[in-house]
């Protein structure tokens, strides 16, 4: 069992496949405190190596322990994970253990996204904390994957007295350890640039990231990582944490004056106050921790297996998904029936399985300022209406997929004129738009009711096998007029309720339907998204250089069966680059992969590129989309080249991608170590036509033929011999 607790002397020992994390009930008082997190510890935990607590005073204690689950007002003065205010205005909190239960399974957490697993590799802790005269209960949730090294921390917070109670605060997961002159690496960008890995010395203070945008973001990530000073790929300690939640967040690091490290995860607590009256329960969203001995390069795939195996769902979790063709780059606004036919037909020549209608298929919908929410077919464009479209997608032998944006409305459009009240303002403010659109108040069961049943009656009359799921903006005016005073505090956390009930609907009632998240590109790639979409759009910019560091710092993460990448025209619409279009596929063939472009227009040379791609696709796409990932260098650091590889479980095939972005002159030819593959196995390399042994490509490494040029890109292909 991957959980046992010692019943003498109060410790809790959780094991993973190679490491170990430990806890204890102190003595005296009952807290409950941290003793390692690391490396599998064999056998039971070890009583003499448990460290005794001896502090004189309780303020002591409490602002110096190293805490699981800290609370405020009664002497931790460090970040807190709980927060209460009761109806006197009281704010001390300090839970005590109670209880405590052990079972083999992991319980799903109602109306959110989380992990999943059943008996047989998984085992869950249940521990009861409990602060009596406060009246709230905090049941902490501990599961472990026997088959990865992560767990999962989750809480459930229970007002058990007669009396209401606010929720100012409530943090998922907390880990305190002992500084070791940790750096602090965390995802930060902005539109077009997401995810880019940023890593800077741990200071004294608090260091983080956080979203208060109701939406998990560009600008920052819901990730954050503790690493050895001298951590690489392959060597260091890793301490991780992931949110599996797509609203505001905070992740942070607090460096204590004496030394001491709180790491902690959860909901943000701006605006945040949930009401609570007697014996009413709320869940806090679900945090991943890893903890890696064997650098960054564990770490990820460590979230990867995880996420491929105990998270995503659905008829599209474990197969090769269609090569798309999205319109958007081709027409923007303005298509009809004809150009979109002409679309798929000359897609279909080159390989090309599925046509997306993207933005503008909808009522009056002609441009950015109108229509959104009138979820009706504009047959003024979709000539024929969307049946006649589809049909004939169908018989070129292609699926069809669509776009929508179910979460906004413009001022400009039926629903609003019907219904002003249905987006979120705050009254007599004017508003903040944004894409000349508002945010419709999901909280409300009839918006709710109306988005999906406007969205089936489309999906239902026709063969649609693809959704892109956008949001365009973040959320300001959160203001809901179907809520009173004192729950208003509660809109953000219910809107990401709202969204993850309705993307669950759809999911259910078209369980054939591929569903592809995106917000502007990667505002909302996270672990929630992926519980609903087995892929999410990386980036509205599919330049291929700037997806170098987009897609490295996704991955750093995120298995890459979940990265939507596509085949762009150039000059890039993002940013203006021009490179070649062979680069553009292998950069792409990381990712889901696809195209964005107008194909009728593009000259014959890169068609017939596009054939070649789409069968260097399914020629690899089955161990990129399976394999383990390997960072062996990083344009992003050395300004010059970015290489990559995949390799089976196995480790009989392997796939490396090496991309030359910038021409060095007088530069002699790179040589990669490659990673992952097996000491006794030879493999035959495609591109050299000859055999080298896997002990010589990893320590000698594989020499890379340069080429002279910026932009340059081209793949290795090993099997064994």
């Amino acid at each position: 069992m991957g959980i046992i607790f010692n019943e003498k002397e109060r410790i809790f020992k959780l094991d993973t496949k190679d490491t170990s994390y430990i806890m204890g009930i102190e003595g005296d008082l009952g807290h409950l405190v941290h003793i390692y997190y690391g490396k599998k510890l064999k056998g039971d935990s070890n009583p003499s190596y448990i460290p005794s607590i001896n502090f004189s005073h309780k303020i002591w204690f409490m602002d110096g322990c190293a805490m699981e689950y800290p609370a405020g007002g009664c002497g931790d003065f460090r970040e807190h994970c709980i927060e209460i205010r009761t109806e006197d205005g009281y704010t001390a909190l300090e839970p005590v253990y109670v209880s405590h239960d052990i079972y083999k399974g992991k319980p799903l957490l109602p109306g959110l996204p989380a992990t999943f697993a059943d008996e047989s590799c998984c085992t869950t802790l249940e521990i009861v904390m409990r602060d009596a005269l406060a009246g709230v209960e905090a049941v902490l949730l501990y599961s472990v994957f026997e088959d990865t090294d992560a767990i999962t921390r989750s809480v459930k917070i229970r007002n058990i007295d007669s009396r209401d109670i606010m929720l100012t605060k409530a943090l998922s997961a907390c880990l305190d350890i002992t500084n070791d002159d940790y750096d602090i690496i965390t995802l930060n960008g902005a539109w077009g640039r997401e995810r880019s890995i940023q890593r800077q010395k741990l200071g004294y203070g608090r260091s983080g990231v956080f979203s208060e945008r109701g939406v998990s973001g560009h600008q920052n990530h819901p990730f954050i990582a503790l690493v050895s000073d001298n951590a690489t790929q392959k060597t260091g300690d890793v301490y991780a944490m992931n949110f599996v939640y797509s609203g505001n967040y905070e992740a942070q690091c607090e460096r204590t004056s004496n030394d001491m490290v709180r790491m902690v995860m959860g909901i943000n607590p701006y605006d945040f106050a949930w009401k609570l009256s007697g014996g009413q329960e709320f869940i806090a969203p679900e945090v991943v921790m890893v903890y890696s001995a064997e650098g960054l390069g564990k770490m990820t795939r460590t979230f990867h297996d995880l996420y491929r195996n105990h998270l995503i769902r659905g008829r599209y979790k474990d197969i090769k998904r269609p090569i798309l063709i999205n319109n958007w780059e081709a027409t923007y606004f303005d298509f009809d029936t004809d150009k979109l036919l002409a679309i798929a037909k000359e897609a279909k020549k080159h390989g090309i399985e599925m046509l997306v209608v993207d933005d503008g298929w909808f009522g009056n919908r002609f441009d950015d300022n109108r229509a959104l929410g009138d979820w009706v077919v504009n047959e003024e464009k979709i000539k024929g209406g969307l049946k006649y479209l589809v049909d004939e997608v169908n018989k070129l032998g292609m699926k069809f997929g669509m776009w929508f944006e179910p979460e906004m409305v413009c001022p400009d459009s039926d629903l609003y004129r019907a219904h002003p009240d249905w987006a979120f303002h705050v009254p007599n403010r004017e508003g903040a738009r944004a894409r000349n659109q508002m945010v419709l108040d999901m909280t409300r069961k009839e918006v709710r009711d109306y988005i999906f049943d406007s969205m089936a009656k489309v999906l239902n009359s026709a063969n649609v096998e693809y959704i892109k799921w956008d949001m365009n903006r973040a959320l300001t005016d959160v203001a809901s007029l179907s809520l009173p005073a004192d729950r208003q505090g509660e809109i953000y956390h219910r809107y990401m309720l709202a969204v993850y009930e309705l993307q669950e609907r759809i999911v259910q009632e078209f369980p054939h339907i591929l569903l592809e998240n995106c917000s502007s590109g990667g505002g909302r790639y996270d672990p929630g998204m992926l519980y609903y979409s087995p892929q999410i759009w990386c980036s509205d910019n599919a330049d291929a250089i700037d997806r170098l560091s987009i897609q490295e710092g996704t991955a750093l993460i995120y298995p890459l069966s979940t990265m939507g990448a596509h085949v762009t025209d150039c000059p890039n619409h993002s940013v203006g680059r021009t490179t070649p279009f062979e680069t553009r596929g292998i950069v792409a063939l990381a990712g889901t992969f696809g195209y964005e472009l107008d194909v009728t227009k593009i000259d014959e040379k890169e068609r017939e590129q596009i054939s070649e791609q789409t069968k260097m696709f399914h020629k690899y796409n089955d161990l990129v989309r399976n394999g383990d990932y390997y960072r062996l260098a990083s344009y992003s650091l050395n300004h010059r080249y970015d290489c990559y590889m995949v390799v089976s479980k196995d480790k009989k095939e392997a796939l490396v991608t090496y991309v030359q972005a910038r021409t060095v002159a007088a530069m002699p030819d790179p040589v990669i170590k490659l990673d992952g593959l097996s000491e006794d196995i030879s493999y035959y390399v495609d591109e050299l036509e000859r055999t080298i042994p896997g002990d010589v490509l990893m320590n000698m490494g594989l020499f890379v033929k340069y080429e002279h040029g910026d932009y340059k890109a081209r793949l290795y292909h090993l099997t064994a011999r």
